[in-house]
């Protein structure tokens, strides 16, 4: 996905979208900018806010338009009447994103390689979709020749630093994690206000 200049979407964004923002020195350049446009502009509509939530989310995710509004779609049609935590989970349960939370890529973009290049495995067979979906007991895992990978030398001691989500399982050993449970809000921060997302598709 053809993104832009990064760190020009994440002052608009914020800086959760892209993992190489998250820097002090840029928080303090959009602090100043986001001063500035207070300044400079007027209040923002609902519409607008709506829509820089959508932006914000699908960005942080790394997702066409087309394939962002098939997730949104699904979320309002399920059964469960609860779309906000429906379409939480699809991104969440995403074997790109799955990976990363896990800990086997440094960034989301980057466990999107990992798998678009035959570098992971779910229940021990290799699957080259960033967007395969999983389930509770599915496990993911680095495919055997893959674990000599450079970005993987040290994964271990990295792994006892770091902090898994609740609703996973990390071998660190085995370089493969599973699915628990299904992610929630509140176990898997959301990457914006998913109620605003969906009320600007339906608006």
């Amino acid at each position: 996905m053809k993104t832009g200049p990064r760190y020009k979407l994440a002052k608009r964004l914020g800086a959760t979208v892209f993992e190489k923002a998250q820097t002090q020195k840029f928080a303090l350049s959009a602090d100043r900018a986001a001063r500035n446009k207070r300044r400079s502009r007027s209040r923002q509509s609902e519409y607008g806010r709506q829509m820089l939530e959508k932006q914000k989310v699908r960005v942080t995710y790394g997702l066409p338009e087309r394939q962002f509004r098939r997730y949104v779609d699904q979320a309002l049609a399920a059964h469960d009447a609860k779309p906000v935590e429906h379409l939480h989970q699809e991104l969440e349960l995403r074997l790109d994103n799955v990976a990363w939370r896990l800990g086997l890529a440094a960034t989301r973009r980057a466990a999107r390689q990992m798998a678009a290049h035959g570098h992971l495995t779910v229940n021990g067979r290799k699957v080259r979709i960033p967007s395969y979906a999983l389930g509770v007991g599915d496990v993911v895992g680095v495919r055997e020749g893959s674990k000599r990978h450079g970005s993987l030398i040290g994964f271990g001691e990295r792994a006892a630093e770091s902090r898994t989500p609740s609703w996973l399982a990390l071998d660190a050993k085995k370089l493969e994690g599973s699915v628990i449970a299904k992610p929630s809000t509140e176990t898997a921060d959301p990457a914006g206000d998913l109620g605003a997302v969906l009320s600007f598709y339906t608006r």
